[in-house]
């Protein structure tokens, strides 16, 4: 059997960061050639994600440089490393930001390889998604359904995931779930959560009238600006938007026993509050990156639902204009690069 596909090119376009805070730059480079466990992917799309402007932002230190960020990948495998045999040739898969983890620290040895003392991160410190092809570790790639085998896929990956986490550790008795932050993982998780006959309560930017009137169109049973009270306290809240600040705002309406659920990987610094508003075993929490034990989970529910996303493309050589708008949270939805 062919372990790969004839690629008439040796080269392709990327867009890359050579220095963090400056724009990406177009350019052309060498098809990356897999190692021994690793898969070459032809992208037909990449998701464009808040965390990709905490990379340039320095928000995030260290990444390599030069970098090709973008971790939401969908796109086609067009060849094996000597040693893959975990898909073939032709297949659909999806690559997530969790790319690599040892299986040896202690972390990992309790199945909390999200935590992995020696993990790496595609986009951040494995070259990402925001060019033609990216090489993946075999074992870190999702097979995905023939659906999400296009631009809608790709927000699935990394909105959808961490979503995903977030939502399961709100705990299942959160019938009553408050999300600060109506955007790309806001509304893949609000279909989710309607799906299994949870009430969503949206909160958005004061004056994001655009945005609340998004959220209910999806569904939520309310809508408002961040600073305002719902109309009932909530059994949990789940907080996309990177702002400090609203770890207070939630604890204020989340009822005794209920948790605050940070699902961010960077996020300002948070307030001193009165231990009133934490008490009665309300508990604050961070979700950090994901386990393929969710990304597997997440998928096959993604499909039940099943999942619709709103996105908003944009060609590869675009995305300093697509992180433009995401920065700017104009777009309601995702943003998504097409090669």
């Amino acid at each position: 059997m062919s372990t790969k596909q004839t690629i008439t090119d040796r080269t392709m376009s990327a867009m890359v960061m050579e220095v963090p805070g400056q724009p990406l730059r177009l350019k052309t480079i060498p098809i990356p050639v897999p190692a021994a466990r690793q898969v070459l992917v032809k992208i037909i799309a990449c998701g464009v994600c808040r965390t990709d402007l905490h990379i340039m932002d320095s928000e995030l230190a260290q990444p390599k440089l030069p970098l090709i960020p973008g971790h939401e990948i969908i796109g086609k495998i067009v060849q094996l490393g000597t040693t893959a045999s975990k898909f073939k040739i032709g297949d659909l898969v999806g690559i997530p930001w969790l790319a690599y983890t040892c299986g040896q620290c202690k972390y990992c040895r309790r199945e909390q390889e999200n935590l992995c003392e020696n993990a790496l991160f595609t986009g951040y410190t494995l070259d990402g998604g925001y060019a033609e092809y990216t090489v993946a570790f075999e074992d870190f790639c999702f097979s995905m359904p023939a659906r999400y085998g296009n631009p809608s896929g790709a927000p699935l990956l990394c909105a959808g995931l961490i979503g995903y986490r977030s939502y399961k550790m709100a705990g299942p008795h959160a019938d009553r779930l408050g999300i600060y932050g109506f955007g790309a993982a806001a509304h893949i998780l609000i279909q989710v959560a309607l799906h299994q006959g949870k009430k969503i309560y949206a909160f958005t930017k004061n004056g994001d009238r655009d945005a609340q009137l998004f959220a209910t169109a999806l569904g939520a049973e309310w809508s408002g600006d961040s600073t305002a009270s719902p109309p009932e306290l909530l059994d949990a809240a789940i907080i996309f938007a990177p702002v400090g600040s609203l770890v207070t705002q939630a604890l204020k309406y989340t009822d005794k026993g209920g948790s605050v659920v940070c699902g961010g990987i960077h996020m300002s610094d948070i307030p001193s509050f009165s231990y009133e508003l934490l008490w009665g075993e309300r508990m604050i929490r961070s979700v950090a990156n994901l386990t393929r034990k969710d990304g597997l989970e997440f998928i096959a529910l993604a499909s039940q639902v099943p999942v619709k996303t709103e996105t908003k493309l944009f060609p590869l050589h675009e995305a300093n204009e697509a992180l433009a708008a995401v920065r700017g949270g104009s777009v309601q939805g995702a943003v998504v690069l097409v090669m």
